[in-house]
């Protein structure tokens, strides 16, 4: 089936790219919206934001560094609060003071019930746990509600579009660091797939390949133990970053994004690499060939 290209919308509601932005999709009912947490106060007059639907906070943590994410859901009430009522609600919560913005979806004909909403919360927290990108901060798992077949059809095409949405509006939090579905094939814009690559030297095993964002280090992975000087400082502050996934055996235990083949290399080697040398095909073909070889 070929690849089809999508036509969104983007309305900078301030006039610039760090307010608030109004994001709409062809076909698509639903509408999103990206709020700064300092804008929260701009959106009262806003009716659909009245409504039921989900919203996302994201935020970074001050003792990891590491992006944070919470789903929840908002149902509209008989005064008319619905999603801004329960955003101000967080606002006001100490402890979830780490957000700085949030990404709301509802839907232009307001047509979210109770089940709905349980549904598309339940289906959006499992993506995010899924791709393992973002901290997700919900403690309980959402319930998944009783539907129809009919109805989760439609609400699964809601969660295709809205993933695409989420992207654009910078978030990458439901896609993981490599894809693990098959991809489509279009005979007129083949996409041709990066080769599997593998790093190894007397204190590391790794393999690896490049992304569209940088370099993944599969899971599984063996990185060394020792760290020269000559380590990169990327390089370290990445082990810092993902030493909870760095078992007792130096094995990784999840995929991790590097920037680039290079930074991933000293990631794995612990010392100065130059990544389009070290990474090499099944058949020792180095990175820096295939390169030539495309041009």
């Amino acid at each position: 089936m070929a690849t089809r290209g999508k036509s969104i919308n983007l309305f900078l509601m301030d006039g610039e790219a760090t307010g608030r932005i109004k994001c709409t999709l062809a076909n698509w009912t639903g509408v999103a919206y990206k709020i700064p947490r300092t804008a929260l106060d701009l959106c009262k007059e806003r009716d659909d934001l009245k409504q039921s639907g989900i919203y996302f906070l994201f935020g970074t943590s001050d003792q990891t560094g590491n992006n944070i994410v919470y789903v929840g859901q908002a149902g509209a009430r008989k005064n008319g609060e619905g999603l801004l009522y329960r955003l101000q609600e967080h606002k006001r919560n100490p402890d979830k003071d780490y957000w700085t913005e949030a990404i709301v979806f509802t839907t232009s004909n307001n047509s979210f019930g109770p089940t709905e909403i349980s549904y598309l919360e339940n289906r959006f927290c499992g993506l995010a746990f899924a791709a393992k990108r973002y901290d997700v901060k919900n403690g309980n798992d959402p319930t998944h509600g009783n539907i129809t077949e009919e109805k989760e059809s439609e609400l699964e095409e809601f969660v295709d579009y809205a993933r695409i949405v989420m992207g654009t509006l910078g978030h990458k939090v439901f896609e993981p660091l490599v894809a693990t579905s098959p991809m489509h094939v279009d005979k007129e814009r083949p996409v041709v797939e990066e080769p599997l690559l593998y790093f190894e030297n007397s204190n590391a095993k790794a393999t690896g390949r490049r992304t569209s964002e940088g370099f993944v280090v599969f899971k599984g992975s063996t990185i060394s133990q020792k760290i020269a000087k000559s380590c990169p400082e990327i390089a370290i502050k990445a082990r810092t970053k993902y030493s909870e996934k760095i078992d007792a055996n130096s094995m990784l235990t999840e995929d991790v994004l590097l920037t680039s083949p290079s930074s991933a290399a000293a990631f794995v080697g612990g010392s100065s690499s130059n990544g389009n040398e070290l990474w090499k095909t099944t058949e020792g073909v180095p990175l820096k060939s295939l390169e030539k070889a495309s041009e």
